[in-house]
């Protein structure tokens, strides 16, 4: 091979190609932000409405149920129009679901309006997700996904924020939710000569969905794990912490430890995955550190600041499950099997979403506010099981 091509080979495995990167990672974060002002936004507007808790549920989780049914058409959809149509027209499709909302005159038609939205939603997010593993050399996979989920998490910090600022009245907050998905748009299309093609990368031949969740499964069992933990831990701590005698502000602000440990501590994890040479190791360590953490936690419950900080830590250490899972399914596939792996992933977390709640729910019930870690523990638990027969497994055959 001639030394010119052998430099271009080289520069293609260790540089990061930074407008793939910054086109998709700007793109998904302002669509974060729209999701952020969005999901509070429809719940208060429903309860003024005089909807029950039991009915804004259960719209509430049609995004769930729309995510899981999406994740398996993606990479189809994908592999015929190409990754970039299909994310302008899933913006377009999220846009115009977000807008219909506030037209619409019955709570009936809020069900499938919800159902596109986090198709789109879900779709971008998956593809977002390939773009960016594709655009980063094995190098430095893990600090470019530790940038985007980042910035992802500020989006979705930021979205909140705003809708404290716009209220909920008329037009105003769902102009502005539409605004920002359009805007997530033009990103896309600044970089669109850069998106990866599957139709170029592999063939037609169609391969089970399913199956892609087998073949990383410490990749695909970290994010179920996570999506478990993070969905049942936020929506139940609030009823530990006023258990255990916290006042709601007391236990808000907790939640706001886990959020800031979440942003400030992936693009650490990431650099760091970056450099071991098997990432399911860090994977281990975060779901220890995540075990661990929620068995010290009712010891500790006396004192709010040392709870902060062990959740500070803890809420960064367990988000390195999704970040480095997502690391590690890119270092060991590519092309239309890491697309539809990366659907595969996408799709366990929405199992975790849904299981999480109401494992940790029950596990409450039954043990009383220590429930509350007894629950997480046991996903933190079944996770390090798995992870111990598969390495076990691996050490065994070489």
């Amino acid at each position: 091979m001639a030394p010119d091509s052998l430099a271009a080979q080289e520069d293609v495995l260790t540089h990061v190609r930074w407008l793939s990167v910054s086109a998709a990672v700007a793109s998904i974060s302002v669509v974060g932000i729209a999701i952020g002002l969005g999901v509070p936004l429809l719940s208060v507007i429903l309860e003024s409405r005089g909807f029950s808790s039991t009915m804004i549920g259960a719209n509430t989780a049609v995004a769930g149920i729309a995510s899981i049914v999406a994740a398996p058409f993606v990479t189809p959809l994908a592999t015929r129009f190409g990754v970039v149509p299909i994310m302008i027209a899933m913006i377009l499709l999220g846009g115009l679901s977000f807008v219909g909302f506030y037209f619409a005159p019955a709570f009936w038609m809020w069900f499938p309006l919800r159902a596109a939205l986090h198709f789109a939603l879900t779709t971008l997010f998956i593809l977002s997700e390939y773009w960016i593993s594709t655009s980063a050399p094995p190098n430095k996979r893990g600090l470019v996904l530790g940038i985007y989920a980042t910035v992802l998490s500020l989006g979705f910090a930021f979205g909140p924020f705003l809708f404290s600022v716009v209220g909920s009245s008329g037009f105003l907050p769902f102009g502005i939710a539409f605004v920002l998905v359009i805007i997530a748009a033009l990103p896309v299309m600044a970089a669109r000569r850069e998106g990866p093609d599957m139709r170029a990368e592999c063939d037609h031949t169609s391969s089970g969905f399913v199956r892609y969740i087998w073949m990383v499964p410490m990749a695909t069992a970290a994010v179920l794990v996570f999506g478990a933990v993070e969905t049942g831990g936020f929506a139940l701590f609030p009823v530990y912490g006023t258990r255990i005698g916290y006042s709601e502000a007391d236990a808000a602000l907790l939640l706001t430890a886990v959020g800031l440990g979440n942003v400030l501590l992936q693009i650490p994890l990431g650099i760091v995955s970056d450099r071991m040479k098997d990432r399911r190791v860090l994977l281990v360590i975060c779901a220890a550190v995540g075990l661990g953490g929620v068995l010290i936690l009712p010891t500790i419950a006396d004192s709010w600041l040392l709870s902060a900080a062990v959740l500070f830590a803890w809420g960064g250490v367990v988000a390195g499950l999704y970040t480095v899972g997502l690391a590690h399914l890119g270092s060991r596939l590519s092309g239309r099997d890491l697309a539809s792996a990366n659907a595969a992933f996408v799709f366990c977390y929405g199992i975790g979403m849904l299981i999480g709640p109401q494992a940790i729910g029950v596990t409450m019930d039954i043990a009383g506010p220590n429930g509350f870690s007894w629950g997480l523990a046991i996903f933190f638990g079944a996770y390090l099981l798995l992870a111990l027969f598969r390495m076990g497994v691996r050490a065994a055959r070489t």
